[in-house]
C-alpha cells in the first residue's frame, strides 16, 4: 500500500524526514511520535502535498504528487483546521464531495450520512464559526470518510474531542477497520493509536526508530508510567471511582478542579469516563495525556540509532 525508499524531506537546513525506508501492506497502522517528530511531514509526503527532497514515495504503486485518480482513493483528516467559518458543516462537506466529482444530490446524501456517523447531524446546519474545536474535528472526519475511500489518513484526529467524542470516533474507526478498510492514524499518545491498530511505526527527529505490535511497544514502555491530566467538577469523586476500580495506581489532587493520575491502563480509563459523564456523575472539562513517557522511550531509541547505550 505504501512504499518509501530512502526518503528525505528538507526544509532549508531543517530535516523533516530523514532517510526513511519502509513498506506497509493494506490494513491499520499507527504512526506514533512526540510533537515535532515528523509525523505530519510523512503524511504530507504520502498524500502528495509534499515532494521528497531525496528518495521515492509510492502509494498503491503510484506517485501521489498531483495524482487526482489516486487521491480519490484516499480520505484525509488533516491536523490543521482549514475550514471556512461562514458556511455550515453540511455545506462544507458537500462542497468537498463535489470536488471529488459527485453530483450535488449524491454529495448531499453522502454528507448527511457521514455527518450523522460522526454525531454532527444536529449541528450540521449551523455555521462552522459557531462550532467548538471538537465539533470542527468531527466535521473534518466526516468529509474524510464521506466518499468511502480505500485508505483513511488521520493526523491527530482526537485533538479537541471530549470523552464522549473520543469514544464515538474510536468506535467509528474500529468499525472502519473491521470492514477491511485501511487507515493510518498519527498521534503522540499511545493509547489513542492502540485502540485502533495493532501495527505501530515509532518516529522521532524524522527517523523511523522502531516498528511492531502493541505488545512489543508496550514492552518497551513497561517501566515508564503513563500520566493523564484531568480537569473536572468533582475531582475527589472521580479519584475515588478510579481507585475503587483499580484503574490507576496513583492520584495527585492539585486543588480546585485539576488532578493527575498515573496508570498503566489509560485505554480502560477512557472507556469508563464517557458513561460517568453521560450519567451526570462527573463533568469533564479538560482531558489530556502527558507525552513524557513516550519522550523517554524515543530518547532511548535515538541513543541506539546514534550508537549510544
Amino acid at each position: 500500500m505504501i512504499e518509501l525508499q530512502g526518503v528525505t524531506k528538507l526544509y532549508g537546513t531543517v530535516i523533516g524526514v530523514n532517510d526513511m525506508t519502509l513498506a506497509l501492506a493494506p490494513g491499520a497502522h499507527g504512526l506514533l511520535g512526540p510533537n515535532g517528530a515528523g509525523k505530519t511531514t510523512l503524511l504530507n509526503l504520502i498524500t502528495g502535498q509534499l515532494s521528497p527532497t531525496l528518495g521515492r514515495v509510492r502509494v498503491f504503486g503510484s506517485n501521489p504528487r498531483n495524482n487526482a485518480a489516486l487521491l480519490c482513493r484516499l480520505g484525509v483528516c488533516p491536523g490543521d483546521e482549514a475550514l471556512y467559518s461562514n458556511v455550515t458543516g453540511f455545506e462544507w462537506v458537500r462542497h468537498q464531495l463535489e470536488l471529488y466529482g459527485f453530483r450535488r444530490a449524491e454529495a448531499g446524501r453522502r454528507s448527511l450520512e457521514s455527518l450523522n456517523r460522526v454525531g454532527m447531524a444536529d449541528a450540521m446546519d449551523r455555521n462552522i464559526e459557531t462550532y467548538s474545536r471538537g465539533m470542527r474535528q468531527r466535521t473534518k472526519l466526516a468529509q474524510a470518510i464521506a466518499h468511502e475511500p480505500e485508505f483513511l489518513i488521520l493526523d491527530e484526529p482526537f485533538n479537541g474531542l471530549d470523552p464522549v467524542g473520543r469514544h464515538l470516533v474510536t468506535e467509528l474507526l474500529r468499525d472502519w477497520v473491521r470492514q477491511g478498510r485501511s487507515v493510518m492514524l498519527a498521534s503522540h499518545i499511545l493509547h489513542e493509536v492502540e485502540a485502533i491498530s495493532s501495527s505501530f511505526l515509532l518516529i522521532s527527529g524524522g527517523r523511523l526508530l522502531a516498528s511492531g505490535t502493541a505488545a512489543e511497544v508496550n514492552s518497551l514502555l513497561a517501566d515508564v508510567p503513563n500520566e493523564i491530566y484531568i480537569r473536572c467538577d468533582r475531582p475527589r469523586e472521580l479519584a475515588r471511582r478510579l481507585l475503587a476500580e483499580e484503574l490507576v495506581h496513583a492520584v495527585e489532587l492539585n486543588g480546585g478542579e485539576s488532578m493527575v493520575v498515573a496508570t498503566r491502563s489509560p485505554l480502560a480509563i477512557y472507556d469508563r469516563l464517557p458513561s460517568w459523564t453521560q450519567n451526570g456523575d462527573v463533568q469533564i472539562h479538560e482531558l489530556r495525556s502527558s507525552d513524557e513517557s513516550l519522550q523517554t522511550l524515543f530518547d532511548s531509541l535515538m541513543k541506539v540509532h546514534r550508537g549510544g547505550e
